[in-house]
């Protein structure tokens, strides 16, 4: 007796038959246990920050996270029904960093106010316009993913997206400093009393143009141009777009005195020219003019040879304006925290300059320790490798460039971000991913998102099965038409072919097959034909020669 498909092991699941007849299961049920998992963290985490500050804990607690559980489920079921296939880690770990970054947010608002209380002023709190953002993002988030049905639709507004990336990468730097500079940097672009940093949004319409036009000029960087030392060297004139987005990232780095938004953009690019022709001359190539122009920078501007200094040696440049002194408290709270941490609530990561924004990694490497952190950076780990994994089964060309570029855009950005703050390169102003207090990372990252679910579940949704055209009933052998063998004609040397002196009889005529029910035939022609009584028996003397 056959089973239902949607029962297995006893339990309902959500589940479809591809083409094989093999049932994949959804995995959404894996996805609201995994959400409930990361809304448990977070609860837990604020009750530790609440005792450790010696506040008393309530039930408010609780209702906290049953709000963030909340906002995440409806969420969820945005997922369920317009991306019933996607990656069942991908929202659930989005979900578990942006309440790691609410819980470290309002613990630095605490110190924050303690610190205005006594010195005898006010500080207002930062982490009720987060869990704003948050919700708007995710408003923006269900937004993207009902609207855009097919990735492969945007391919249609690719040049349209690069055209406006660009504009919105380039309008801070073009902008009075009144207008687009915060701690000298011209990435925003403040109105009264809203502010925004379009190249958070920019950097998605730019890989939405990019990888379009990569999986229509393929062949262009395929092109072998001649040979040096066993390399086969790309063409001079195919240096072209590889040459202009050197040159556009050097521009905004100039003008707008901010290496990161740069530093990522290009590498971005390079990944996707390295995924799209496999030759790593390419990489090398580009790597050389950025190097290049970085070099031709620093001899030029002020401002970079102070990023550098700080970078070579905090600790000289430590009271010097601009100097290493936020490198340097980010160093110090690394080594207070240790490979435990002081617990969350218990360590002081508000020495630290900008500690809930561009610093939050400090704060959680001092309060959660070196386990914690490498913790927080493996989630991402597993964000980036699932995100890859989508854009690797996907089956156009568009969508593995596109969705390895996003995903590779989340990895490379927490690695700017954590090499600034460990000084493995020097600090830029990018902000962590879904940790950092900011509306527009927040915006644009869960926009990021989307895309790599409506990627993750065109790669992970069965193909529909071709139809199949009916085939013909056969009938039964029974009752098929049969033809008798005729047998063999006697030898030429006269020998009788019966061996008795006599000929073989002639073959019966072909029986045409009987009725299905077993009925005797309806006519006495067939009878004729059919009866052994009819006459066409042979003889003996007519097989005589």
């Amino acid at each position: 007796m056959n089973r239902p498909s949607g029962l297995v092991g006893g339990r309902a699941r959500q589940a479809v038959s591809g083409a094989s007849g093999a049932v994949r299961a959804t995995r959404r049920g894996t996805e609201l246990m995994m959400l409930a998992f990361a809304a448990v963290i977070m609860t837990s985490a604020i009750a530790l920050v609440e005792t450790n500050q010696e506040h008393e804990v309530t039930l408010a607690v609780v209702w906290y996270g049953l709000a963030y559980l909340g906002i995440f489920l409806v969420a969820h079921l945005a997922v369920r029904r317009w991306a019933p296939y996607a990656d069942p880690l991908i929202l659930p770990c989005v979900a578990l960093l942006n309440g790691i970054g609410l819980v470290m947010i309002y613990r630095i608002d605490l110190a924050y106010a303690e610190e205005a209380m006594q010195v005898g002023s006010d500080y207002t709190m930062v982490a009720p316009r987060q869990v704003i953002w948050t919700v708007l993002a995710l408003a923006l988030f269900l937004a993207v993913l009902t609207l855009i049905s097919d990735h492969r639709a945007l391919t249609r507004y690719s040049y349209t997206s690069g055209l406006v990336g660009l504009v919105a990468l380039a309008l801070p730097a073009m902008l009075p400093a009144s207008m687009s500079e915060v701690n000298g940097a011209k990435v925003w672009i403040k109105l009264g009393f809203f502010s925004i940093q379009p190249s958070e949004f920019a950097k998605i319409l730019l890989l939405i143009f990019f990888a379009n036009f990569l999986v229509s000029k393929r062949d262009l960087f395929m092109s072998a141009g001649k040979r040096l030392f066993g390399v086969e060297l790309p063409r001079a004139r195919d240096l072209g777009p590889i040459i202009i987005a050197a040159a556009v990232c050097l521009g905004i780095f100039v003008l707008q005195k901010d290496l990161g938004p740069a530093l990522l953009f290009f590498c971005v690019v390079l990944m996707l020219i390295y995924v799209a022709t496999e030759r790593f001359v390419w990489v090398a190539v580009g790597l050389s003019f950025f190097g290049a122009g970085c070099v031709i920078a620093y001899q030029m501007f002020t401002h970079i040879q102070q990023r550098v200094a700080n970078w070579i040696n905090p600790f000289a440049t430590y009271y010097q304006p601009g100097g290493g002194y936020q490198t340097a408290q980010a160093l110090f709270g690394l080594g207070t925290g240790g490979v435990m941490g002081t617990g969350l609530g218990s360590g002081a990561p508000e020495t630290v300059p900008e500690a809930n924004t561009d610093f939050i990694i400090a704060g959680i490497g001092e309060e959660l320790g070196f386990i914690g952190l490498a913790a927080v950076l493996m989630v991402y780990l597993l964000l980036g490798m699932r995100g890859m994994r989508g854009a690797l089964a996907v089956r156009d060309t568009f969508g593995k460039l596109l969705g390895g570029g996003l995903a590779f855009t989340l990895v490379m950005q927490v690695f700017v971000v954590a090499g600034g703050v460990t000084k493995l390169i020097p600090m830029t102003g990018i902000t962590s991913p879904f940790l950092s207090y900011g509306g527009s990372s927040l915006l644009a990252n869960y926009m990021l998102v989307a895309i790599l679910l409506r990627i993750s579940d065109a790669a992970r949704r069965p193909q529909q099965s071709p139809r199949q055209r009916p085939q013909q009933q056969q009938p039964p052998i029974a009752d098929a038409y049969t033809v008798m063998v005729q047998a063999p004609s006697a030898p030429a040397q006269g020998i009788p072919a019966n061996g008795a002196g006599q000929a073989a009889p002639p073959a019966p005529p072909p029986t045409p097959p009987s009725q299905p029910d077993g009925d005797p035939p309806d006519t006495a022609e067939d009878t004729d034909k059919t009866s052994p009584a009819s006459g066409n028996d042979t003889t003996e003397g007519d097989a005589k020669s």
